[in-house]
């Protein structure tokens, strides 16, 4: 069974203070505004689509990994990578988000392409698809471009959604520990494709993030809702990713 503590304003090593912190075994968790959150795993800090505010990006010591799933600014945004410390920093990134970063920050990137797998810093990462329905040249995620991601930190699958409607690439995920699934529109999915697609691969944990642009916690409460009448041992994780003071 996964241990869960919920942790307010608690300092841990790789973060200086967080507005919230979710402990499952021996992962932590920062959300951190919108895209943005940290992971930190066995000393090791695990930073995704850092792309908010300096003082938000502080919070973060030196991540070994930075994952980038689009090319989005809510996603990608050189000035605020350029805010973090570096120094020890891989990104891990797909081609058309390299193509766009700088060459100093390219020499430290690994590209990575839709159904490919590799193993950095004890940590096997796989890149899986993130796109709109129905499939278009002019859909604003079309299917090939940006990466979902699922890592494996120990013995947990972690599912990082990236932008992406409730594809069957998602829905065919299996052994999925803890999701973090996109919800807004137009861009991503209404809260009834969010909760269909949770209900399809049955993470044991999901933090609905990405949200911007829906009726806010209205929403988030009703894809709990309708998570959890048609399956209650999912763990529906509700956070507040907009905070002014996190």
């Amino acid at each position: 069974m996964i241990k869960y503590i919920f942790f307010i304003c608690i300092c841990f090593s790789a973060l200086r203070s967080v507005k919230a912190q979710d402990k499952i075994d021996d992962i932590t968790i920062y959300p951190i505004e919108h895209a943005t959150f940290a992971i930190t795993w066995k000393e090791k800090t695990l930073l995704f689509d850092p792309s908010t505010e300096k003082e938000k990006l502080n919070k973060v010591k030196s991540p070994d990994l930075i994952f980038i799933t689009d090319i989005h600014g809510d996603h990608f945004n050189i000035s605020s990578l350029k805010n973090l410390d570096l120094s020890r920093s891989i990104l891990i990134v797909p081609p058309v988000v390299a193509e766009q970063l700088p060459d100093d920050l390219r020499k430290q990137s690994h590209l990575i392409k839709n159904g490919e797998t590799v193993d950095l810093n004890d940590i096997k990462i796989e890149a899986v698809p993130m796109y709109n329905l129905p499939e278009s040249a002019d859909a604003f995620h079309t299917k090939g471009r940006g990466n979902g991601y699922v890592i494996t930190l120990g013995n947990k699958r972690i599912y990082i959604s990236g932008d992406t409607e409730d594809i069957p690439e998602m829905r065919e995920l299996k052994d999925i520990d803890i999701a973090f699934l996109c919800m807004n529109l137009p861009y991503t999915m209404t809260v009834k494709q969010a909760a269909e697609a949770t209900l399809a691969f049955k993470p044991k944990m999901v933090y609905p993030y990405h949200y911007r642009g829906q009726n806010g916690k209205s929403d988030i409460f009703s894809y709990k809702q309708l998570v959890n009448e048609k399956d209650s041992s999912i763990k529906v994780i509700i956070r507040d990713w907009y905070l002014r003071n996190p």
